[in-house]
């Protein structure tokens, strides 16, 4: 049986050599890289366009709630098996090498959605593969985070390294709104130019370059990553052959405990659905306005602009909040207030706001979706950030690998419920708007859950492993 130990204690963060703050800067490179696959492809450039290929909002947000639940459903079979192995071969970096690789070419291969020309199968697949790359590369990473500072730092570190990855996925925004993505009705740029390089906006390459320009950006922005943030092998790691038979067992033995963990158990439950819900708010709010509003590929864009802005200060924001109060208040908080806008954006379409009927040409529909997409970039960045180290804290910490595995288990195990269920509801109804009431339900679940969480952690009585 493998025997894990404790991680040496680390100094202060103004105290750390230059070796430290490399590894952080290095770690936080990572947020930065990947963060586009979110902000470009998942949610406020790809998505609307594909409901600008098919021309229907309910066939699209049909199309890509089947598309991403079943990404989601292969996370969730992956996922504990290769935490697992990660685990006891004490190895990270090999599968942040692979996994990145998926990214890379999952994000390309979306340049071949050409209009009147592409296999949506193909594409959804293609695009699969880029978000199974960027989700366990994300595990792989976050299982760094406890090795990088104090506890009492963690909130801090990750909600910096949260909100500089908002900042790249803002910066790659604004880069590809203003200098590649056409509107589909005039042909330019959000500024009034033909897409750079002389891609032709009659064939919508401007806006398809968003997948190869999403790979190269990942490519470049991960060398950092690759050079500073080491992840020394333990002397109690076992072969990876041996791992991958013992992986099974391993998980098993580990899951049957998980009840004796009350708190840790509520945790992982809890976050299983709030998160959840939050990946379907990031998955569809593009492809609502669009739908809904008739928002254009460049309107959801400057709605992304705003939300990422916002998601930014409030990582960080909340990343202090977190270091000064601890992990649960703010995760409540943001629980609570992402509840709220899920059932605020059900009552908000074209001819009404709130219930309130409105002109045709109104333009209040659009200013309400702003500011609730203001408050779903705030309460997404600090509850993500937050998640994270709160994650720390119901671990043992000679066991923090593992419980690392596990949050990403309860990540990924029903990461198809809020995509699969909103595609469910919107065919059965053929309305977006009742389509995403689904998230709703899931937040509610997760904040209930949250109340039998103990804010500091409690093992109740289990030892460490022997």
């Amino acid at each position: 049986m493998k025997t894990l130990t404790s991680p040496k204690p680390l100094p202060p963060l103004d105290r750390l050599d230059p070796e430290g703050k490399r590894r952080i800067w290095g770690w936080w490179a990572f947020d930065w890289a990947s963060q586009p696959y979110n902000t470009l492809l998942l949610t406020f450039i790809f998505g609307p366009y594909i409901n600008d290929l098919l021309g229907d909002g309910t066939a699209a947000q049909t199309a890509w709630g089947y598309g991403v639940g079943a990404a989601g459903l292969a996370i969730a079979l992956m996922a504990p098996f290769l935490g697992a192995i990660a685990d006891l071969a004490g190895r990270r970096m090999p599968f942040i090498w692979l996994f990145s690789g998926f990214y890379i070419a999952g994000a390309w291969g979306l340049w071949w959605a050409a209009p009147g020309d592409f296999n949506l199968f193909l594409i959804l697949f293609s695009f699969a593969i880029g978000l199974i790359g960027m989700e366990f590369a994300t595990i792989f990473t976050n299982a760094l985070l406890p090795t990088l500072g104090r506890r009492k730092d963690l909130g801090r570190i990750s909600g910096s390294g949260w909100a500089f990855g908002y900042l790249g996925g803002f910066v790659a925004l604004v880069a590809m709104l203003l200098l590649f993505a056409e509107n589909a009705e005039t042909g330019k740029t959000l500024i009034g130019l033909d897409p750079l390089f002389g891609l032709d906006p009659a064939e919508r390459e401007g806006t398809r370059a968003v997948g190869p320009g999403t790979a190269l950006w990942y490519a470049a922005f991960m060398i950092p990553f690759f050079l500073w943030v080491r992840d020394p092998r333990p002397a109690d790691a076992i072969p990876v052959r041996e791992a991958v038979a013992s992986a099974w067992p391993e998980l098993r033995r580990t899951l049957r405990s998980l009840p004796r963990q009350r708190s840790m158990f509520a945790y992982l439950a809890s976050s299983m659905f709030y998160r959840d819900a939050l990946n379907g708010m990031y998955v569809f709010g593009g492809i609502y306005a669009a739908g809904v509003l008739g928002w254009s590929v460049v309107d959801v864009g400057v709605f992304g602009i705003l939300a990422v802005l916002t998601g930014a200060l409030f990582a960080w924001l909340g990343g202090k909040a977190d270091s000064a109060l601890g992990p649960k208040p703010v995760i409540l908080t943001n629980v609570l207030l992402l509840t709220l806008v899920a059932l605020g954006v059900v009552f908000i379409a074209r001819d009404s706001v709130f219930g309130i009927p409105v002109a045709e040409d109104s333009s209040l529909p659009d200013i309400a979706f702003y500011a609730l997409g203001a408050l779903i970039g705030a309460g997404g960045g600090a509850l993500q950030s937050s998640s994270r180290t709160m994650m720390v804290r119901q671990a043992h910490p000679d066991r923090m690998t593992e419980a690392f595995g596990l949050y990403a288990l309860a990540g990924k195990a029903t990461s198809f419920i809020a995509p699969l269920s909103i595609g469910i509801v919107t065919q059965a109804t053929g309305s977006q708007q009742m389509g995403v009431t689904p998230l709703v339900v899931l937040f509610m679940i997760g904040l209930i859950l949250l109340f039998f969480v103990d804010a500091e952690g409690r093992h109740d009585g289990t030892p460490p492993r022997e």
